[in-house]
């Protein structure tokens, strides 16, 4: 009985791991049919996208369309690429808002109704010339410059800011600014400031990169920059160094010449087409005003005109103290004096000559600027021949 008893119990343990090793078995197909039910699901999908991309890839060409005007019932009057206009039907996905005369459109080949609408075809370059964060530059900033800082202010921020002013006056504000004045005087800072004050976008521009190589390309840059201040306003149009395309048209046989005089066409002719209350103004700044084409200079286009000198001795005195707020200062150190003895310098070596005095401070170790270490920066940044006694008559220690 024994025996028997131990045969069952050793087909029992038989039985057991064979319904364990099934169950496991069935565990694992299992696995295995949820994983190819996921990558058949995949597949399909796959399969999906393919054929709606062939059947994309064979569907006719779209024709590219401008849209002249737009009708009271919803249709619209588009000039196809190839010349003549139709009035034709829009997409019913295609929000009326934004269709407006000039936007660019996709049409349908056989009905050439509106399908999509395209972006706009500024050359990239365009959207570098905006300067994305408001510039950080204010008015305290700048010293020397009250007269300067008041007209431009008349000129640019007022106008944009109280627009009502100038119509119940009954006077047409200025369309445009003319900062001109040697290197380093802050032309470039006046225009920034505006910028901060009338949070406008601000697009700078250097004259040079409108002269293109190609013909017609500076001109179109030009056009399509106006274009995008229009989209972005309130804007400020900053051009530097302005003499670079609007220079004193002359006789020339380059072809180099002739491009640079069209792309200063196309400017005259965008500071004509632009409203004086608008959103919109002009900016420009040069050193070289005597070489400019008078045409640029007429009322008008650029209406106000200002100069932009070095700074006078109570504008130096301002400057050095902008300059140095932030630096630690021994008790020596004397603006008015240092203010004499830099007469000529320009802002820019005012902010030079701090510099070089808080660099010869750190060079000796030591925690607060001197007399003596402005001095020697005047002397270097200016270029003095003279010793530093003698600039004050007496040597500091």
């Amino acid at each position: 009985m024994s025996e028997d008893l131990k045969l069952l119990m050793e087909k029992l343990r038989k039985l057991e791991e064979e319904y364990q090793r099934l169950r496991e078995l069935y565990r694992r197909l299992e696995d295995e049919k949820r994983f190819i039910e996921s990558e058949r699901i995949r597949y399909e999908r796959e399969v999906r996208r393919l054929k709606s991309e062939i059947e994309r890839l064979r569907s006719p060409p779209l024709l590219v369309g401008t849209i002249s005007d737009v009708l009271e019932d919803g249709r619209v009057v588009v000039r196809s690429s190839t010349g003549p206009k139709f009035v034709v039907y829009t997409s019913q996905y295609i929000n009326p808002d934004e269709l407006r005369p000039g936007t660019r459109v996709a049409l349908n080949q056989q009905t050439l109704a509106v399908v999509n609408i395209l972006p706009s075809t500024k050359d990239p370059m365009v959207y570098g010339f905006e300067v994305e964060e408001r510039p950080n530059v204010t008015y305290e900033e700048i010293g020397g410059l009250s007269q300067q800082i008041e007209e431009i202010r008349e000129a640019i921020e007022l106008p944009m800011l109280k627009p009502n002013l100038f119509k119940e006056i009954g006077i047409e504000p200025p369309k445009g600014v003319l900062l001109y004045g040697p290197p380093g005087t802050g032309k470039t800072l006046l225009a920034k400031a505006v910028a901060n004050q009338t949070k406008a976008t601000f697009i700078r521009v250097v004259g040079s990169e409108f002269v293109q190589k190609f013909i017609g390309e500076g001109a179109r840059l030009v056009r399509e920059v106006f274009q995008l201040a229009k989209e972005k306003a309130p804007s400020i149009i900053f051009i530097d160094e302005l003499d670079a395309i609007a220079a004193r048209r002359i006789s020339s046989d380059t072809s180099g010449d002739r491009e640079v005089q069209r792309t200063m066409m196309q400017l005259l002719a965008e500071l004509d087409g632009f409203d004086a209350r608008g959103d919109v103004k002009v900016i420009g700044a040069t050193n070289r005003i005597d070489i400019l084409d008078p045409a640029i200079l007429r009322p008008g286009r650029f209406d106000r005109i200002i100069e932009v000198p070095r700074p006078s001795y109570e504008g130096r005195i301002q400057i050095f103290k902008i300059h140095s707020k932030k630096m630690k200062l021994a008790k020596d150190v004397d603006f008015n004096e240092l203010a004499r003895i830099t007469e000529g310098a320009t802002g820019a070596d005012i902010r030079a000559i701090c510099t070089e005095a808080g660099m010869f401070a750190i060079r000796e170790d030591r925690m607060e600027v001197r007399m003596l270490d402005f001095m020697k920066a005047v002397e270097k940044v200016l270029k003095r021949s003279q010793p530093i006694a003698d600039l004050k008559g007496v040597m500091f220690v």
